[in-house]
Formats: C-alpha cells, sequence, structure tokens
C-alpha cells in the first residue's frame, strides 16, 4: 500500500482538488459557507436555550439558569451571524450580484427576527408540547414528549428554520430541516406554515410540502403525506417553476390518519374534519367532513394452515 500511496497520492489529491467555481466544494476563496456541521451546532445550542438542561448531559444549574440562557444566546448571535452572512453572500455570487453591500445587513436582520421571536416559537412549543400530552394516551407526563417525542424535535427545529426561512436566509434553513429529517424521518419544509397546538404521532414517513398552510391543534399520524399534485414547467426553458403555491392547506382541529395523502395547491382541508387512513385526496373537503375509503371486507377460511392453500 504504502508503494501505491507514494505513486498515486499525489496525482489522485490534484484530481480531486476544487476546480474553479466547483458546485460541490467549499473553499474559503470561492463559496465561502459554513459547513453543515456548523449550522447543527447551532441548532442544537438553540434547542438547548428553548429547553434549558433537557437534551444535555445533566441539568443546569437552577439559580444560574437566566445567565446560562444569556451567555448562550450571545454565542448563538455571533455564531449564527457569521453562518447567514456567508449564505448571504453565496447567494449573491449566484445571482451575480455586483457588490450589493446588503448580505451583512441582512444577516444582522434575520438573526435578531429570529432571537426576538424565541419567546413566541416557545410558547407555540408548549402547546405542541400539550397537544401531545393530551393526544397520545401512552405519553405520561410532558417532560416525557419533551425529551423524546420525534415529533416535537421535529416541529421544534421547523419553528427556528421557519423564521429564517420568512426572512430569506439561503441554505441554512434546508440544512436544519433536513436533519431534522434525518433524525425522525419527518420531512418537513422550512417554508411550510404551522399552527400552534401541532402534534405528529408516531412521525415515520410523514411529508408536509413548502406551501403548505396549517392550523391550530391539527394532529397528524405516520406516513402522512401534504404533497404536490403535479409540477407546472415553464413553456421555453423546460424548468419547474417554482414559487408557486403547490401543497395543501389544513383547517383547525383536523385529525389526519396514518397513510394519508393529500395533494394539491388548491386543496383544503376545511377545519375540525377528520381524514381516514390511506385515503387518497385531490379535492377539498368542507369544514366537518368525514372522509374514508369503503371498509375492505376479508375472506376467513376456517381449518388450519395447509389445508385449501390452492384456494387462497
Amino acid at each position: 500500500m504504502e508503494k501505491w500511496l507514494e505513486q498515486n497520492l499525489n496525482p489522485l489529491a490534484e484530481a480531486l482538488s476544487p476546480c474553479k467555481n466547483c458546485p460541490i466544494a467549499n473553499t474559503e476563496r470561492d463559496v465561502n459557507l459554513p459547513g453543515t456541521g456548523a449550522v447543527i451546532g447551532v441548532l442544537d445550542a438553540l434547542l438547548a436555550v428553548l429547553f434549558p438542561g433537557c437534551h444535555g448531559q445533566t441539568p443546569i444549574a437552577h439559580d444560574a439558569c437566566s445567565n446560562h440562557i444569556k451567555d448562550a444566546l450571545g454565542g448563538i448571535a455571533l455564531r449564527l451571524f457569521d453562518q447567514a452572512h456567508r449564505a448571504f453572500e453565496y447567494a449573491c455570487k449566484r445571482a451575480k450580484c455586483e457588490d450589493c453591500r446588503e448580505c451583512e445587513a441582512k444577516a444582522r436582520q434575520a438573526v435578531a427576527a429570529l432571537l426576538d421571536g424565541l419567546p413566541a416559537i416557545r410558547d407555540m412549543l408548549e402547546e405542541d408540547i400539550q397537544a401531545a400530552y393530551e393526544g397520545d394516551p401512552a405519553a405520561v407526563s410532558t417532560m416525557e414528549v419533551v425529551m423524546s417525542y420525534p415529533g416535537l424535535y421535529a416541529i421544534t427545529v421547523h419553528r427556528i428554520a421557519h423564521a429564517l426561512y420568512r426572512e430569506g436566509v439561503p441554505l441554512i434553513p434546508r440544512v436544519m430541516s433536513e436533519h431534522a429529517h434525518s433524525r425522525t424521518g419527518i420531512d418537513i419544509h422550512p417554508g411550510a406554515s404551522i399552527g400552534p397546538g401541532f402534534f405528529i404521532d408516531h412521525g415515520t414517513g410523514v411529508v408536509i410540502g413548502e406551501t403548505c398552510r396549517i392550523g391550530r391543534r391539527v394532529k397528524l399520524y405516520q406516513g402522512v403525506t401534504l404533497g404536490a399534485l403535479s409540477f407546472a414547467k415553464d413553456e421555453a426553458t423546460g424548468m419547474l417553476v417554482k414559487g408557486t403555491k403547490r401543497h395543501p392547506d389544513v383547517g383547525d382541529n383536523v385529525v389526519i390518519y396514518a397513510g394519508a395523502t393529500i395533494l394539491g395547491g388548491d386543496t383544503v382541508i376545511g377545519h375540525d374534519a377528520v381524514i381516514g387512513g390511506n385515503v387518497w385526496l385531490i379535492h377539498s373537503v368542507p369544514p366537518g367532513s368525514k372522509v374514508y375509503n369503503q371498509t375492505p371486507k376479508p375472506v376467513i377460511r376456517s381449518g388450519y394452515p395447509g389445508q385449501d392453500d390452492d384456494n387462497i
């Protein structure tokens, strides 16, 4: 192996070194973005502020809680500003902006907006926690929800990412949402608007698209998709048209059971509706509706395994 390295290592490293404007390399001279690890580090720090002592190794000192949060917020602000500034500059370069000098101001505004909004985010999360506790008979306590429920983790990350998305921060909201996706199996685009009291039971396989608008106290079970029905293309270029309303709206107090698929930007699920398991919907339903498939009729044969197998 040593001989092979001596002969091949230099040319191999040269072949893999970033080319000019390489789309998959992050260098200080070209892209100059933070790594995903830096974004996730800030995300973990924000979670520690929203749920002090819940996701670390040990509880924090009660009398020092305020100072602990103050110090954490200071560090978060500086780290997130640096990352957001880089992200805005990256977007400027892609748009071939000629040194507009607005990236720093945009980053500062985005970080300030997120930090100013943290008390409101925590208030919404308290409603999310209560909804999970009340909606799941297996939940022993609200603290069990905070410390172990994947649905709460996913919606917490989403509320942070959504705040940055609203401020137009490139890349970072999506990195956060996909980190939660990889941890929980719950895929929520940071652009989706979700009201308080949101509960995803079990969670695995849930997909919520970018332009979804979800009301208050909505409950989803595993495998639910709130997706796009079709994708319009630009006639001239053949590229997908972006920025259109592609995903459904869900009113207040709706329950959507496991495996349901609801598609389309014009589809509206009225408030207090119940959508049954494995339902496929591409049309709106009025408030208070109950939508379900016809009950299948299983055939049950008497006898022991092996008898009449050829008739099954």
